[in-house]
């Protein structure tokens, strides 16, 4: 009876972690054409391109001009999913990149690495909703990850965590924000400001449910 319980209990955890790692969208980029702007995409500002890097290819945002660019990815939505994606910055003297992940759409919801401040920032809009300090380190990709979840009556919950890649993903959200106002359904996006005029990069563009 007992081993019952356990194989029933086995057969309900797999379920949940199917569920809850639906994909909605996936690119490594490694289908993707060189030197054009990857499929399902939509630049807001700035030169996006596929580039090879290392025998891997990546979108390239160039290191000038000296501004802040945007591309969005994926299916729009609007609540319950988590967008991930890898971005690699670098220094040049004591001039910083700053870069970032948003879901909802242009106006949404944005986690922004940002090492010339030592924090990575949560955005509502052009808005910052919280901070939390952050030792970025030079040269090393970074695994940024943000959700929408609903949570009771009219309140969304968004949550916010960063971290190197080669790291164990932080078992809390590092920054989390409470939404009072029904959300607009929006793509994901990947967001660049390459002030410290070296290329910016991203991959593992990831949306699940």
């Amino acid at each position: 009876m007992i081993s019952s319980r356990i194989a029933l209990l086995a057969i309900f955890a797999f379920g949940v972690s199917v569920l809850q790692a639906e994909v909605l969208y996936s690119n490594d980029l490694s289908q993707e054409k060189l030197d054009e702007e990857p499929k399902d995409t939509l630049v807001l500002m700035g030169k996006f391109t596929v580039q090879e890097r290392d025998g891997n290819k990546v979108v390239h945002l160039p290191g000038a001009p000296l501004d802040a660019f945007g591309m969005l990815f994926g299916p729009s939505e609007t609540e319950n999913y988590t967008a991930t994606a890898l971005i690699h910055g670098e220094k040049k003297g004591r001039r910083y990149p700053s870069f970032g992940l948003g879901i909802n759409g242009v106006g949404g919801y944005r986690i922004m690495v940002a090492p010339a401040k030592r924090a990575i920032e949560l955005y509502r809009g052009d808005e910052v909703v919280g901070s939390q300090p952050f030792r970025w380190q030079d040269k090393t990709w970074t695994h940024t990850k943000i959700q929408i979840l609903k949570g009771k009556g009219e309140e969304w919950m968004i949550n916010a965590k960063v971290w190197h890649k080669g790291e164990d993903e932080p078992k809390d959200w590092q920054l989390s924000y409470t939404e009072v106002e029904a959300p607009f359904p929006g793509q994901p996006s990947i967001w660049g400001s390459p002030y410290s005029g070296k290329e910016i990069l991203f991959d593992d563009l990831v949306l699940t449910r």
